[in-house]
């Protein structure tokens, strides 16, 4: 019983790290850069604000940067 849990402890360590390692990742890079959040902080809607308080930076800045994206396209229609 030892010995089997000397031989399957190294490998069920290494595979452990790798999973963390994938689960840190996106915690170690920065949401957006600190004029994106002052931009969304002046412009925000009260639901982009209330998105902020109930889900988090990423998913404000993602519903904001979907409706400046969407703002931009309807001011520069196509010329036809």
């Amino acid at each position: 019983m030892v010995a089997l849990s000397v031989i399957l402890f190294p490998p069920l360590l290494i595979a452990f790290l790798l999973v963390m390692e994938r689960v840190e990742e996106p915690l170690r890079r920065p949401a957006s850069s600190a004029r994106e959040v002052s931009e969304f902080l002046n412009t925000a809607t009260p639901g982009e604000v209330d998105t902020l308080a109930t889900s988090g930076i990423r998913r404000a800045l993602s519903r904001w940067r979907r409706r400046r994206h969407s703002a931009r396209r309807s001011d520069n229609p196509p010329m036809v």
